[in-house]
């Protein structure tokens, strides 16, 4: 494990132990907690992510740092389009929608993450020949905790 992916599993690990106290925040970029349903074993998985409002929605992007694999909880939220998501204190039902090039909203909800994560999307893509896809999450219904 390298010391980035260990700085991102302590980081999940606190903004999900302290219910959103700590972790809203990671190297200055808003972050989400993703709850998603795993495809195979049917387990709940949880990942932090970096996510942009657009609207009365929330945008998340596959990108896997630029691997040529795609993100597990990408393949789950695919199977089953319903997740979880926490932002700080907030917890909220979500439907997923994945958004990958070519389709219209895609050049410019990507636009939006890369801003919001400082270029880094940009850099992961030169990195992977797999287009990598945004996912749009609709809100549900929400509860504090």
């Amino acid at each position: 494990m390298t010391l980035y992916q260990l700085v991102l599993r302590v980081h999940q690990s606190l903004y999900r132990l302290s219910r959103g106290w700590v972790g809203h925040r990671l190297l200055g970029v808003p972050t989400l907690l993703l709850t998603t349903t795993g495809r195979r074993t049917g387990r709940r998985r949880t990942r932090a992510l970096i996510y942009a409002r657009v609207g009365d929605e929330l945008a998340v992007v596959g990108s896997n740092g630029g691997r040529d694999a795609a993100p597990a909880w990408l393949l789950n939220l695919t199977a089953d389009p319903q997740v979880g998501v926490r932002i700080g204190r907030c917890r909220l039902s979500a439907t997923a929608q994945v958004v990958r090039p070519g389709t219209g909203a895609y050049s410019a909800l990507l636009a939006r993450c890369d801003a919001i994560n400082k270029g880094r999307y940009s850099r992961y893509q030169q990195l992977t020949r797999r287009p990598i896809p945004v996912v749009l999450l609709a809100r549900g219904r929400s509860e504090t905790r």
